[in-house]
């Protein structure tokens, strides 16, 4: 007798795991070097179909109030009305529009970022392993990485000192990278 195995799903729900992710940042700093930081909470859920990505969902939510840069008097301004404005905008939002697969394992997502009330297009490439592992509590676990890069001023964020010796104290263009790692629910 041989017993039949059901076929795998190809739509699933999954609960981005906010003990195991985080967005990080990176930006110029007086023309000079970078100066790095991260939102160490990001929620959401992703809905991925791998049999029609058309109809895959992924929604995002970073709290303003998790935002590091490992200098407090720095994050304090940073989460102030000269750019995040914390007490008025206290998250950041992203809703895909597109999900399309691009080689092995990666993919371009496109959706409406939300940053300080401004909502703009964005596009992130995504590198993510089909691979689900059971951890040790039973948990069907997977992972992602995200990148994409913004420029500041397109959502508000313009605040900016000019320099002595020309240029300025803070950059335009913002590297972002999600690394998240997900709960099937």
């Amino acid at each position: 007798m041989t017993t039949a195995t059901a076929p795998a799903a190809t739509r699933t729900t999954w609960e981005i795991d906010t003990a195991h992710s985080a967005a990080h940042f990176a930006v110029r700093h007086m023309m000079v070097a970078n100066v790095r930081g991260e939102f160490g909470k990001v929620s959401g859920t992703v809905v991925l179909d791998r049999a029609d990505l058309d109809r895959s969902d992924v929604r995002a939510t970073i709290d303003v109030a998790s935002l590091s840069t490992r200098e407090p008097q720095r994050d304090a301004h940073l989460k102030s009305a000269d750019f995040f404005d914390l007490e008025k905008y206290p998250t950041i939002e992203f809703q895909s529009t597109v999900i399309s697969a691009t080689g092995d394992g990666e993919y371009a997502m496109t959706g409406d970022l939300t940053i300080h009330g401004v909502t703009r297009p964005v596009t992130l490439k995504v590198e993510a392993s089909d691979q689900e592992l059971k951890d040790p509590y039973g948990n069907i676990k997977r992972g992602a990485t995200a990148t994409t890069k913004i420029n500041r001023k397109d959502f508000g964020l313009g605040w900016n000192v000019a320099l002595e010796a020309g240029g300025i104290m803070v950059g335009d263009e913002v590297k972002i990278t999600l690394d998240v790692e997900l709960l099937m629910k």
